[in-house]
């Protein structure tokens, strides 16, 4: 039997595979019905077929897929769906969203043209999927003819800005309804690769877990997502919990704030890991020429816990590296050649340097290489032999400790954050963390299933209600600030 990955995105006729039965189902498909009857409103005629994409929360395993390490998502109920078809008599890409706050973006029909990146448009999210599309079938030999005109509406319910990943379910659904329009289908490994590597071209550099969990995910299950080369691990989730995703309402500004934060941690990273090579014994021009990533040097940490009756990497880091900051001059010291010259490959890197006063190697390994390992703990206790009670409650433990490490040794939290993890532990959650790149964006609770009503509803007393009367948020929304999530189905097709 072809592995999971290696399947194409399945095709239906129906919605039920995807949104299941009951409420869920009716409520799928009069969003489907609207979305038909605006495509005939805006287009004249009505749409080809239809693709969707999930977000994601990644359950343990934060800022480590870019270390090389293996994360633990699953995909929300939130999606993003696109209606499609194609306009043989257009030579243009007619872009238009459901939602009136976005007005409609028109492109020429060329798979080569260049994104205006100065001038950004929501649109572009889907150009990327659209030359995405077209590089990989050039690629594969694959001949979609000239390019046509595209009709494109597109509707979209997971929450912008949370860390939810609702850029890579746009990007996802849109590389797929392509496709699909062209009659042509690729297997899901393939597509998780090429919508990771096509969001580049609006300028993320993404570890690819977003797309990966979007494309592959399966009702029911998490994903253990390992990569180079990508792939997925079924994990089914104890009996009797759901996960709670709620936004801090502190929006994290990922691109904008890249020099001091995220970016900021990928270059700490990577001095750590240089850093250590060379304490552990590697010559200092191998080391900055080889080591990239901290799972790079895990096998000498390894080597040296060994001699202490170990196979903890973290010794390794608690006898090499200081738990005071560096600065530059220090670890200029050990490399032997300055920061600039060998981190001048990314400009990004550059605005780092310009900006740091100094740099915690320390923490930043500690966290990585202790969370690298959480991940595996919480498969294994999935797949363990203890009661579903034993282990949702191991698995919050985990997800605690998850959060600690990602507060004080990754220092990427904020006080909203800390706030709101606190009350969902104070009221009855196993466990509660940050989720996605921190500094604001949303965090998830493992929480009984019978308690989530009354969960939720002290979640809106204790963390949402003042800022409800500070006009933060609007009462009515709140359904998309906090909401429960089992694990939901990845792509689809839909032809009716």
């Amino acid at each position: 039997m072809a592995k999971h990955e290696e399947l194409p995105i399945p095709i239906y006729n129906n919605l039920e595979p995807v949104y299941g039965g009951g409420s869920s189902l009716e409520e799928a498909q009069l969003r489907f019905n609207i979305l038909k009857s605006k495509f005939k409103e805006f287009f004249g005629h009505t749409p080809q077929l239809f693709a969707r994409s999930p977000g994601r929360v990644n359950l343990i395993g934060e800022h480590i897929d870019y270390e090389g390490y293996s994360v633990l998502p699953m995909a929300i109920r939130q999606d993003t769906i696109i209606a499609i078809r194609k306009n043989e008599s257009e030579k243009v890409l007619r872009i238009a969203n459901v939602n009136d706050k976005y007005s409609m973006c028109t492109y020429p029909a060329d798979p080569i043209q260049e994104l205006d990146l100065k001038n950004h448009k929501w649109g572009h999210y889907f150009i990327c999927g659209y030359k995405g599309f077209h590089d990989y079938a050039k690629l594969k030999g694959v001949n979609v003819g000239e390019p046509v005109g595209l009709d494109v509406l597109v509707d979209g319910t997971v929450p912008t800005g949370s860390g939810l990943s609702s850029s890579a379910a746009f990007v996802c659904s849109s590389t797929i309804a392509i496709m699909a329009a062209f009659d042509v289908n690729f297997p899901k490994k393939e597509i998780a690769q090429v919508t990771c590597d096509c969001e580049r071209h609006i300028g993320t550099q993404s570890g690819g877990m977003d797309q990966a969990i979007s494309v592959m995910a399966k009702t029911g299950f998490a994903e253990l997502i390992d990569f180079n080369p990508i792939r997925a691990t079924d994990v089914q989730l104890p009996d009797g919990g759901t996960f709670v995703i709620g936004h801090s309402l502190a929006e994290s500004q990922k691109a904008v704030t890249a020099a001091t934060n995220y970016n900021n941690r990928v270059v700490e990273c990577r001095l750590a890991a240089i850093v250590l090579a060379i304490k552990l014994g590697m010559k200092p021009a191998e080391a900055i020429s080889k080591v990239k990533t901290l799972s790079d040097v895990e096998g000498l940490c390894v080597s040296f816990a060994g001699t202490k009756n170990s196979s903890d990497p973290v010794l390794a880091v608690k006898e090499y590296l200081k738990e005071e900051p560096y600065t530059a001059e220090e670890i200029e010291a050990v490399t032997g050649e300055k920061l600039t010259s060998f981190l001048n490959i990314n400009a990004s890197y550059l605005d780092v340097i310009k900006a740091a006063k100094q740099y915690k190697l320390h923490q930043r390994a500690a966290h990585v290489y202790s969370e690298a390992k959480r991940v595996y703990g919480f498969k294994d206790v999935v797949s363990s032999s203890l009661s579903d009670e034993e282990k949702l409650k191991k698995l919050g433990d985990l997800m605690n400790e998850s959060h600690y490490s990602c507060s004080n040794l990754y220092e990427c939290s904020c006080p909203e954050l800390e706030e709101l993890t606190k009350i969902s532990r104070d009221n009855g959650a196993f466990g509660a963390r940050l989720t996605g790149a921190g500094w604001g964006g949303c965090a998830v609770a493992l929480v009984k299933e019978s308690i989530v009503p009354q969960f939720i509803l002290n979640l809106k007393e204790h963390y949402y209600q003042s800022r409800i009367d500070k006009g933060v948020i609007k009462k009515d929304d709140l359904g998309l600030y906090v909401f429960a999530s089992k694990p939901s189905s990845g792509s689809a097709i839909f032809k009716f």
